[in-house]
């Protein structure tokens, strides 16, 4: 009986030392995460500076830096197409201290588009989604079409003709003509390009027919009549041009949209990330910084990181099944 007793407080007294170690870790991980930023935090773009993504990555770095109180670096790391950036954020450790603001690419369609990537796109850590903006249908000034109906139909009459610009393979941009061909029955030529600029500028110089861009570039040109703009890749027509229509008015189910996101390494601490994604949407519903990236033709985001993450997993759903039953293959 007395050694029973004996067994009982020990056992007491072990697991209530766990406890109390556990609680320990707990409170210095809490106290960790309330101070937390303590020193520089790193921002990687995994493209060179200049583009969407430096412009929205910039804008957040200096927002958080001053919410902080300690610096947020930007490190502009290009190379096969946003991997080599990335990459570097994925092998870094999960403490707060150096995440990836990115477009698509390295979160949801690269997986399908490389046969050796240096990390899984699976397993990053959502942070945020910080803006949408959707992808345009443009046509050189002088085309024949000037919807999506008669583009198609010309499509269909002359298979292979109409040439289509994107700014690289594999890119949203070239998906998106790719999405367009499988539900229009269609079969365009695809012209692939070294980045947006030079394919934007042989569609103003009337060289391609089309090709799928953003706002920000196209909508200027679009209202100097250079271009056309013919419909949009969203479900429902943007308020900003609501003369436009979607694709998916003829051709039900298209959806393309370009956006912007913030991940972190995998095996980050959710309470962290939480953290980082509250102060992330906090900046952005601030009306000075909403209405600087509503003027690069995006619109902010503030949501929570469970649908930020939901949205990374759509968008990975829907490229993937792009990418396989167009049999683009893996380079």
């Amino acid at each position: 009986m007395r050694a029973s007793r004996i067994l009982r407080s020990a056992l007491v007294l072990l697991f209530g030392g766990i406890a109390i170690a556990d609680l320990a870790v707990a409170q210095n991980l809490a106290a960790a995460q309330e101070k937390y930023p303590t020193r520089a935090v790193r921002i990687v773009i995994p493209y060179p500076a200049g583009g969407g993504t430096d412009t929205i990555g910039r804008l957040v770095a200096d927002q958080l830096s001053r919410k902080w109180g300690q610096p947020v670096v930007v490190e502009n790391i290009g190379g096969a197409a946003g991997n080599t950036g990335a990459a570097q954020v994925f092998k870094a450790a999960p403490d707060g201290y150096s995440m990836l603001i990115a477009s698509p690419g390295p979160i949801a369609t690269n997986g399908f588009l490389y046969k050796d990537m240096p990390f899984d796109p699976a397993r990053w850590t959502s942070i945020a989604l910080l803006a949408t903006g959707p992808y345009v249908l443009v046509v050189r000034k002088n085309f024949e079409a000037s919807t999506v109906k008669e583009l198609v139909a010309r499509a269909k009459a002359a298979p292979g003709k109409i040439t289509a610009a994107t700014p690289g393979v594999g890119s949203v941009g070239h998906l998106a003509t790719v999405q367009l061909e499988m539900l229009g029955g269609i079969k365009t030529t695809l012209v692939p390009y070294r980045g947006l600029s030079p394919a934007v500028n042989d569609l103003i110089a009337g060289h391609v027919d089309l090709m799928f861009d953003t706002p920000t570039t196209s909508l200027p040109l679009h209202r100097e009549g250079r271009v056309k703009i013919i419909a949009t890749g969203t479900t429902e027509r943007v308020k900003e041009f609501p003369d436009i229509p979607t694709i998916a008015e003829t051709l039900p189910g298209y959806r393309s949209v370009t956006w912007y996101a913030m991940t972190a390494p995998p095996g980050m601490a959710p309470a962290l990330a939480d953290r980082i994604n509250r102060d992330v949407n906090e900046i952005l519903a601030r009306k000075e910084v909403a209405e600087r990236v509503r003027g690069i033709q995006m619109s902010p985001v503030t949501w929570p990181r469970t649908t930020a993450a939901k949205f990374f997993g759509e968008e990975t759903q829907l490229w993937g099944r792009v990418i396989k039953q167009a049999n683009i293959q893996p380079q």
